[in-house]
C-alpha cells in the first residue's frame, strides 16, 4: 500500500487529543528521553509509591539484558544476536498436515488447497503448553492470527481482475491458524494432529453478551453470522482460550453503486465506497455495504477459540465492544478479569473491561467472564492523572434523551459512545502489556497527525511513542490511574528531544509482551512507505525490529532485525522461556525506497525467507533459540 489507512482518522468529536494533553503536562524536553524518564516522571518519582529496580544495573548496564545489541539493518534476512540462532517453523502456505497440499511457489493453490494451508500474514500469536514439566515446554499448540493478504503475492496474475474464486481464496488465507508443534533433536516441528485447522471468515460464529446474535442491527444477508476476519493481536484467558482480535474489518467492504453514501455510524467506523481496495464487493453481495449494509456490524468484535477443543463455535464476545481491536490484552485483579484494548486508528482510543464477579465463579456457573462486566474508555489529565469512563447505557451523555436505544446500542456504535464520554484521542494505541508484579500497564502509540502544542509528541508524530499507566493501588480493576510517557521513539539526527543510541533507535513500536522475567519486548511497525527514507527521517533506523527493555533501568537494546519490506510482530516464548516464536509479517510488500512487487516480478521488494529464484516472499512464525539452550534475552 503506498499509504497507511489507519493514518487517516475518523474522529470528529473534538474531544482533547493526547498531545495536547502532553504539551499542558510537560515542556518538550521534559518528555523521556534516551530510555530514561524526565524527573518529573513517575518512575523516578515514584507515583507507584516506590521506585522499583528489581533488576540493578551492573557497569551502568541492565542486569536483565544479557545479549550484544543487533545493528540496524537494511538486509533481506532476520538478525538476532551473536549466540543464538532464527529458523522458521511455519511460513505462508505450509499444509497442516503431512499429507496436505504443497506450497506453490507461483501462487497457483487453489481455493481449497488454501484452506488446509497456514494462512498469510502473520500478526497476533500464542503457544499453548501439552503436557506438565519440561514436555510443557516442548510441545504444544501454536494458535496464530492472519491479519491480511497481499493480492499482488496471493494469485498468479494479481488483482487486475477481480472473480468469485479469488475472493474465496483470500478468505481462506485469513483468520486463524492452530497446528500442533514440537520440540525434536533440537528442532521444532509441525505434528499432524486433529486439532490443526483453521477458523476463517467463512467460520459459522456465535455472539454473546449484551449484543445477542438476534439483534436487528445484526440481521444480514447471510441469516447464519460467519467468520473473523483482518485479526490482528490476540489475548490469552486465564481458562486457557484464545482471543482473537477484528482490526481494519472496514477494509474489505465497498460498492460501486453510486448513490450510496455512508451514514454517521458508518462514516465513524471508516465505511467509504473503495475500502482498502479489496474490490471483493464486485463480486461477492456478501461485502458489498449497500447491498448488505449490516453485515458490517458483525465485525469488530473480540472472537474466543478454544484452541484444544475441535468442535468449539468461536464467540464474539461484545460486552468489550465494537472497535478496530488492535489485542485483548488479559490479566486479572482482585479476582476478576480485565481485558485491556486499544482501537488501532489515529484519534481514537484506549479502553478497559472489567468483570463484575470473580471469574472462576462466574465460569462455576457455566457462563463466560467475558459477558459480565464494565466496558470503560480512557481519559488522560494533564496533571498526570487519568479516569476510566463506563460506556453504560443510561448513564452520563449515554441516556435514551441523547438517541441511545439500550447497552447494545451502545457496544454496537462503542466509538460514538466513547466521544460522547469525552475520552481522550491517542496517537493510533496498539499493543497493551501488563508489568509482571507492579501491574504497571504499557501502550504503544504508533503514529499520529493529532499533535499540537510545543511538547512531544509531535505534530506529526511520526516516529511514536510508548506510554505507562498506574492503576490506583495497584489494582487493574480501579478506575483512576495516574500516567507518564515511558519512551519517545525517533531518531537524535531528526528530534534532539531524542537521545536514543545506536543499539536503541526505532520508529513506530507495535508489539509489546513482557516475559516472566520483566523484559518488555517492543517490535515496530514502520509503514514502507517511509521505511529507509532520508526525507521521512528513516534512513538510520533500518528495517523494522525487535528490542528488548529493562522498564526499571529504562535501558533498551536492539534484539532482532528483520527482512525488506516486513513488519516484526508477534511474540511469545515457551514456558522455560528457552524458545522463542515471534512473525515476520509482509515481506517483499511494496516499499517506497525499493520498489513494487507484480505478478511478473514478485520478488522485486524481497525473496525472504526462500530465496527460490522462481519463489515469492512468505509470511512466517520464526523459532529463536540460544546456541547453549538458554533463557532468551540472557
Amino acid at each position: 500500500m503506498g499509504f497507511d489507512p489507519d493514518d487517516i482518522s475518523s474522529n470528529r468529536s473534538g474531544n482533547t487529543p493526547f498531545a495536547k494533553v502532553v504539551a499542558d503536562r510537560y515542556s518538550r524536553r521534559d518528555v523521556m528521553r534516551g530510555g530514561t524518564v524526565a524527573a518529573t516522571g513517575f518512575l523516578l518519582t515514584g507515583m507507584t509509591g516506590t521506585t522499583v529496580n528489581a533488576h540493578p544495573a551492573k557497569d551502568g548496564k541492565s542486569a536483565l539484558l544479557g545479549f550484544e545489541a543487533v545493528p540496524p539493518s537494511e538486509e533481506d534476512k532476520v538478525t538476532v544476536p551473536e549466540g543464538y540462532s532464527a529458523t522458521v517453523l511455519l511460513p505462508w502456505g505450509h499444509p497442516l498436515r503431512s499429507d496436505g497440499p504443497s506450497w506453490a511457489k507461483d501462487a497457483s493453490n487453489t481455493v481449497e488447497e488454501a484452506a488446509q494451508q497456514v494462512g498469510s500474514h502473520h500478526d497476533g500469536m500464542h503457544f499453548f503448553p501439552l503436557g506438565r514439566g519440561k514436555d510443557a515446554s516442548e510441545h504444544g499448540l501454536l494458535v496464530v492470527n492472519h491479519e491480511y493478504v497481499d493480492t499482488t503475492l496471493l494469485y498468479t496474475d494479481g488483482d487486475e481482475e477481480m472473480t468469485q474464486e479469488k475472493v474465496d481464496k483470500a478468505l481462506a488465507s485469513h483468520g486463524v491458524t492452530i497446528v500442533e508443534v514440537r520440540l525434536v533433536d533440537g528442532q521444532w516441528q509441525v505434528v499432524d494432529s486433529d486439532r490443526n485447522r483453521k477458523v476463517t471468515p467463512t467460520t459459522p460464529v456465535e455472539f454473546s453478551g449484551p449484543v445477542p446474535v438476534d439483534y436487528p442491527e445484526l440481521q444480514a444477508r447471510d441469516s447464519q453470522a460467519r467468520g473473523t476476519i483482518n485479526n490482528c493481536s490476540h489475548g490469552v484467558t486465564p481458562w486457557n482460550t484464545y482471543l482473537a482480535c477484528e482490526e481494519n474489518f472496514n477494509s474489505y467492504f465497498g460498492t460501486d453503486d453510486g448513490s450510496w453514501e455512508p451514514n454517521q455510524l458508518q462514516r465513524r467506523y471508516g465505511i467509504n465506497s473503495e475500502g482498502f481496495g479489496y474490490r471483493w464487493h464486485e463480486v461477492d453481495p456478501r461485502f458489498d455495504v449497500a447491498q448488505n449494509p449490516r453485515e458490517l456490524n458483525r465485525f469488530g468484535w473480540v472472537v474466543e477459540i478454544d484452541p484444544f477443543d475441535t468442535d468449539h463455535t468461536p464467540v464474539k464476545r461484545t460486552a468489550l465492544g465494537r472497535v478496530k481491536h488492535e489485542g485483548a490484552t488479559v490479566t486479572e485483579s482482585r479476582a476478576r478479569v480485565v481485558v485491556y484494548t486499544g482501537d488501532d486508528q489515529d484519534g481514537d482510543y484506549i479502553y478497559k473491561f472489567v468483570g463484575d464477579k470473580p471469574w472462576r465463579s462466574v465460569r462455576a456457573k457455566g457462563n463466560s467472564p467475558l459477558d459480565e462486566g464494565t466496558l470503560y474508555v480512557a481519559r488522560f489529565d494533564d496533571d498526570g492523572g487519568g479516569e476510566w469512563l463506563p460506556l453504560v447505557f443510561g448513564e452520563g451523555p449515554l441516556g435514551s434523551d441523547n438517541g441511545w436505544t439500550g447497552q447494545a446500542d451502545v457496544l454496537l456504535r462503542t466509538r460514538e459512545a466513547a466521544d460522547a464520554l469525552g475520552a481522550t484521542p491517542m496517537d493510533r494505541p496498539e499493543w497493551i502489556a501488563v508489568q509482571p508484579g507492579t501491574q504497571d500497564v504499557f501502550c504503544s502509540l504508533t503514529n499520529g497527525e493529532l499533535g499540537e502544542g510545543d511538547a512531544n509528541p509531535r505534530n506529526p508524530n511520526s516516529y511514536g511513542h510508548i506510554i505507562k499507566w498506574h492503576e490506583k493501588n495497584g489494582h487493574n480493576t480501579a478506575t483512576t490511574f495516574t500516567w507518564d510517557i515511558f519512551v519517545l521513539a525517533g531518531d537524535p539526527a531528526y528530534d534532539d528531544a531524542v537521545e536514543l543510541d545506536e543499539d536503541s533507535i526505532f520508529g513506530s513500536p507495535d508489539g509489546l509482551w513482557f516475559d516472566p522475567d520483566g523484559r518488555l519486548w517492543i517490535q515496530t511497525d514502520v509503514s514502507n512507505s517511509v521505511q529507509n527514507d532520508p526525507d521521512a527521517g528513516y534512513d538510520n533506523i533500518g528495517n523494522n525490529q525487535m528490542l528488548a527493555a529493562d522498564p526499571d533501568s529504562g535501558e533498551i537494546r536492539r534484539f532482532l532485525t528483520g527482512p525488506k519490506g516486513a513488519e516484526i510482530t508477534g511474540v511469545i516464548t515457551t514456558p522455560d522461556q528457552r524458545t522463542m516464536l515471534i512473525n515476520v509479517q509482509h515481506p517483499g510488500e511494496e516499499t517506497a525506497t525499493i520498489g513494487e512487487p507484480t505478478p511478473q516480478d514478485p520478488r522485486a521488494v524481497s525473496n525472504w525467507p526462500d530465496f527460490d529464484p522462481d519463489g515469492r516472499p512468505r509470511s512466517a512464525t520464526v523459532v529463536i533459540r540460544k546456541d547453549d539452550g538458554g533463557v532468551i534475552g540472557t
